[in-house]
């Protein structure tokens, strides 16, 4: 295991999260398996993150992420650019409990649920990292957590 590497990564989430971000989000991709047992990729802004161990993600409770993450938990996330590749392999988790919410709620997520931070249909999808694939500084490193 290559902490530098890790430490890197870890670096690059966090620069792409809302409430990491200096310079504003970024985006990256969640992969859930769909209801035919093929996996589905979406474009998503992450909120907050620990390192390349979890990422949280503002969903739609009744939207397809959600449903595909309470039926088979198996996911996948990637970050990548020209200069990079982080990908993780792990869990999703649907979370509803408000005191989660509250703290991962952002502004961005307004405009997908008009009763805020309060509203029903918000719910936060947890990912946890149970193996990494990285391409960093053009030199591959997996491993997992």
């Amino acid at each position: 295991m290559n902490q530098e590497k890790i430490a890197k990564a870890a670096e690059i989430i966090k620069e792409n999260s809302v409430h990491g971000g200096e310079a504003g989000f970024g985006i990256c991709t969640i992969s859930l398996i769909d209801e035919d047992g093929y996996p589905s990729t979406s474009i998503l802004t992450p909120a907050k993150s620990d390192g390349i161990n979890w990422i949280t993600f503002g969903a739609m409770l009744d939207g397809n992420k959600a449903k595909r993450a309470q039926k088979c938990s198996h996911a996948s996330v990637c970050f990548g650019t020209a200069e990079y590749c982080i990908n993780l392999v792990g869990e999703a988790e649907v979370i509803t409990a408000d005191d989660i919410k509250r703290e991962m709620w952002y502004d961005g997520l307004g405009h997908n649920f008009p009763g805020g931070v309060d509203d029903p249909n918000y719910c936060v999808l947890k990912f946890t990292t149970k193996r990494y694939k990285l391409f960093l500084d053009f030199e591959p490193e997996e491993g997992t957590l």
